[in-house]
């Protein structure tokens, strides 16, 4: 048993002081230090000089690992040129991203403080390495393909990479699955992939209304996407449309990502079907993707997570760069209120969308913890100071072990 005793804990409302967490892979009893010492008299006792603060370990919903040996190979800027370049360089990404790479990477969010990931795979490439990642992992099969000719060879290749993830025999490791998004995807196609979602009980994610591009096509057949299905695969129009493909959902509580151009009819069916929404700040912007409404999102009563992308859209996985930068990129949301939301989105919330006994100091709760080294006793004002500051980490815990790398 491990006493931790920091200045303030985090905690989904707020700052809470005077207390202190006993655990040992999960959080045992939160209460003042005197209580717990006096319960657990044998246990070790951890306690620095100077103010520190308790918070739980960041969840990432979502992250593509398979092209992380991206940098400046990739053009930013518009979504078509990104996804041109994406489709040139793709094996050269993929062949520059083995193991090494990987590992390099899952290491990166690591020390970025993030203790859980949804890792998007579409090809399996990654599932070695997230297999034996420190963290916890909810691991996505994607399925993509919308050509109907192509339906069953996609299918089983889908089966075989989730019997893949399947067969991983590690605490912490979660297979589930993605659909790549309504453009990308055949209907007939999605929903052999939802009932096999549906059947083994598997959280499910998929991109959706990310691009003015995607916009466009889904509902006129038109714009940039025109020219680039006509080109790869002699198709004239999209598979989907916006409202039909969330249709295909509406039995399956999904992690809908980006939903940057949604419209107020599609913010509706999304609450009434009881999805999530992951917004990737960074990722948008550099795509020329525009900036998500969180308000409308509220208004609309929809949960809403933080994730980073992969980098092949993003310089870092950073949950605490993307807080920030959400800060800024959100300029009419008043200031502290959106801290504590963006905070709430990497932790219990993400937890509970990923369905993770994580996210929160609270009893029964996996003890995914930072320790975080303060300059200033904690105030009501230390969500905000978190994201602009970027204190350093005294510790960092999985399962109430401090991992290396």
């Amino acid at each position: 048993m491990t006493i931790l005793i920091p200045s303030a804990i985090l905690t989904p409302t707020g700052i809470m002081t005077e207390h202190a967490v006993a655990f040992e892979e999960t959080i045992v009893a939160v209460a003042p230090s005197d209580t717990l010492q006096a319960r657990f008299p044998d246990a070790d006792i951890l306690e620095a000089e100077g103010p520190t603060l308790l918070m739980p370990g960041l969840i990432n919903p979502h992250v593509h690992l398979e092209f992380s040996a991206n940098k400046t190979t990739l053009k930013y800027g518009n979504f078509l040129t990104w996804l041109y370049s994406v489709i040139e360089e793709r094996e050269a990404l993929v062949n520059a991203c083995g193991r090494e790479c990987l590992d390099r990477t899952i290491a990166m969010m690591l020390s970025n403080g993030i203790t859980a990931f949804g890792a998007i795979s579409s090809h399996g490439l990654d599932l070695e390495a997230a297999a034996a990642a420190p963290q916890k992992v909810v691991f996505f099969n994607e399925v993509i393909g919308s050509q109907a000719a192509m339906a069953d060879a996609l299918y089983g290749d889908f089966l075989q990479r989730l019997d893949a993830s399947k067969s991983v025999e590690r605490p912490g490791f979660f297979s589930a699955v993605a659909v790549h998004s309504p453009y990308s995807v055949h209907p007939a196609l999605i929903k052999r992939a939802l009932r096999v979602a549906r059947d083994e009980g598997l959280v499910t994610t998929a991109h959706y209304l990310e691009s003015p591009a995607e916009r466009e096509w889904l509902d006129r057949n038109e714009g940039e996407f025109k020219p680039f299905f006509h080109e790869l695969l002699q198709q004239e129009y999209a598979v989907n449309d916006a409202a039909g493909f969330l249709e295909l959902f509406t039995d399956t509580p999904t992690l809908m990502t980006h939903v940057v151009q949604a419209q107020p009819t599609e913010l509706e069916a999304l609450s009434r079907a009881g999805h999530t929404v992951i917004h990737c700040p960074v990722s948008n912007r550099l795509l020329g993707n525009g900036a998500i409404d969180l308000d409308a999102l509220e208004a609309h009563e929809l949960t809403w997570l933080t994730g980073t992308d992969g980098l092949s859209s993003n310089y870092a996985l950073d949950l605490f760069e993307e807080m920030k930068i959400a800060l800024f990129m959100h300029s009419e949301t008043p200031l502290l209120p959106l801290a504590r939301r963006l905070l709430n989105s990497v932790t219990v919330d993400a937890a509970k969308a990923l369905r993770l006994n994580c996210g929160e100091i609270a009893e029964g709760k996996a003890a995914d913890m930072l320790w975080l080294e303060l300059d200033h006793t904690p105030s009501d004002d230390t969500p905000l100071h978190l994201l602009l500051q970027r204190y350093p980490f005294r510790r960092i815990f999985i399962d109430g072990i401090s991992p290396k790398g």
